[in-house]
């Protein structure tokens, strides 16, 4: 047997008798984005990815493919879809895509399914697709499929923040590309982060509003970077990887009994 925690690297007898013996399956989140000069694009598929494959091994689970494209990125929390390379999808046809994920797992007989989300704007369409799913497969007779939905983010400690953030934490909303995603990809893929592009024009100043079209001067600043990145270290990523993965595997093996 295939010693694999991924769902797409197993053949098909391996992942039905997994199924069957229970095991719970991770579904990841992400988005196609740009995330400054210094971190590729897919940093919010590696992210949310490498938090479930840890957490997979943790607690004897499965993950399934990584949705890589996502909703909709917006200036106050994304950088926005002026960037070159973001590649994004209308909340409706987001929520539709996860909505047949979802409805093919519980038919295969998935039963314990933990929807992990690495984007910002993901969040609510991630909602509706998922009540979606669980509405058709009831209507088809299947009412026994449990799921959790979660941010990996929200599973760091007041500790670790504290910790990384001496001065006060600036919030998870302008955590993009800054020191906390910079961190984690010096943990999972430190050949794709140069370091020595990582710039200092932030942090961004925005309006408690949104205005449509974004002004040129709605206070982004010019590498979409909207925290600060410099000081990120391995080691960062290191403690909070750590709590990711405690946390989060604590909070499935209770929800689901495990």
């Amino acid at each position: 047997m295939v010693d694999s925690v991924r769902l797409d690297e197993l053949s098909w007898p391996e992942f039905a008798q997994k199924v069957a013996a229970g095991a719970p399956v991770l579904l990841p989140l992400g988005s196609t984005e740009q995330h400054g000069p210094h971190l590729p694009l897919n940093v919010d598929v590696v992210l949310p990815t490498g938090v479930c494959e840890r957490v997979a091994r943790e607690i004897g689970g499965i993950v399934a493919p990584t949705l890589n494209y996502g909703c909709k990125s917006m200036p106050r929390s994304g950088g926005g879809e002026v960037f070159p390379g973001t590649l994004s999808l209308d909340a409706h046809t987001f929520a539709l895509v996860l909505r047949d994920v979802i409805r093919n797992l519980g038919r295969q007989g998935v039963r314990r399914l933990v929807i992990v989300n690495g984007h910002y704007e993901n969040c609510w369409p991630s909602v509706e697709g998922l009540d979606l799913a669980l509405r058709e497969l009831r209507r088809d007779g299947i009412t026994d499929m449990q799921v959790m939905r979660l941010e990996y983010w929200d599973f760091a400690t007041r500790a670790t923040l504290d910790q990384l953030f001496p001065d006060g934490f600036p919030g998870i909303d302008l955590e993009h590309a800054s020191l906390l995603e910079t961190s984690l990809m010096l943990v999972l893929r430190p050949d794709l982060v140069e370091m020595d592009k990582v710039p200092n024009d932030g942090p961004a100043t925005f309006p408690t509003y949104d205005k449509f079209p974004v002004p040129d001067d709605f206070g982004l600043p010019p590498s979409g970077v909207l925290a600060v990145a410099v000081g990120s270290t391995a080691q960062k990523g290191e403690l909070l990887m750590g709590d990711y993965i405690t946390r989060i595997s604590a909070a499935i093996t209770k929800e689901f009994g495990l």
